[in-house]
């Protein structure tokens, strides 16, 4: 049975082709919301839109855009909003992951090009686009555990995820005055293929199995388990519904315990 409270309202999120993306659109569609989803792989969208129509979104409008161009993002924005109407909210979930090493192969410019820069773009392009007020709006970001602290060889995972804290904070702060609120949540190890990459990565370092590396990476979360993507969307479904009202500017962890700050 459908919860009814996005009915009629707008939402775009990106990266919903997998993983928290998918399962924060799916939640949002069995709300009754409209979906608006990009992402890379146009493949993976057409799944969770023919998902979440099941789940019982209002409409669901996909679009494969890489938000590291800005031209596309802004296109992909404009065309949702006059297809499905202003934006009730946006969660900024398309990132990438993994190491980066200093050299000529360093993917650092990538890392924050498509963490940063791409959440930037998507968030303005959504303001332009916002339902008028005075009810609020709202703007989500998924940042990570490791915007809390540092990671070898993760220089630019690290950066970018720590950048999009400040950048939640003054937007939210800029967007105050209109009711919008601007959040970031930050996941410790969620069970992705994200996640899944980094155990292996830690495996072959250690020279141990996948289960081993699992092991001790878990060592390190006080719960002793990864988190599901389908717990990250009920924290987006608490900010976005009623319950979050006067929540902004916060990042926002769900971890297991590995972080508290």
């Amino acid at each position: 049975m459908t919860d009814s409270r996005h009915a009629g309202h707008h939402f775009l999120v990106t990266g919903a082709g997998t993983g928290i993306g998918r399962a924060i659109a799916l939640r949002l569609a069995a709300e009754g919301a409209a979906l608006s989803l990009l992402a890379r792989n146009p493949d993976r969208l057409r799944d969770t839109a023919d998902q979440a129509a099941e789940a019982g979104a209002a409409s669901v409008l996909v679009t494969a855009c890489d938000v590291r161009d800005r031209d596309l993002v802004d296109r992909a924005v404009d065309a949702a909003a006059a297809a499905q109407g202003p934006f009730f909210g946006v969660v900024a979930n398309a990132g990438v992951g993994g190491p980066n090493d200093p050299g000529p192969d360093d993917r650092f410019d990538d890392l924050v090009q498509t963490n940063l820069v791409g959440t930037y773009s998507t968030l303005r392009a959504v303001q332009r686009h916002l339902a008028p007020g005075p009810d609020p709006r709202h703007m989500v970001v998924i940042s990570s555990i490791l915007g809390r602290f540092g990671v070898p060889g993760y220089t630019g995972y690290c950066a970018s995820k720590s950048a999009l804290l400040g950048l939640v904070r003054a937007l939210a702060m800029e967007l105050a005055g209109d009711h919008v609120q601007v959040n970031a949540i930050c996941p410790g190890w969620v069970e992705t293929e994200m996640a899944w990459e980094g155990i292996d990565g830690m495996a072959a370092a250690m020279g141990t199995t996948r289960e081993q590396a699992f092991a001790e990476a878990m060592k390190a979360v006080p719960l002793g388990r990864m988190g599901q993507p389908t717990e990250i969307a009920g924290v987006v479904a608490w900010l976005v519904g009623p319950d979050g009202r006067g929540v902004t500017g916060q990042g926002i962890d769900v971890n297991g315990g590995a972080w508290m700050g």
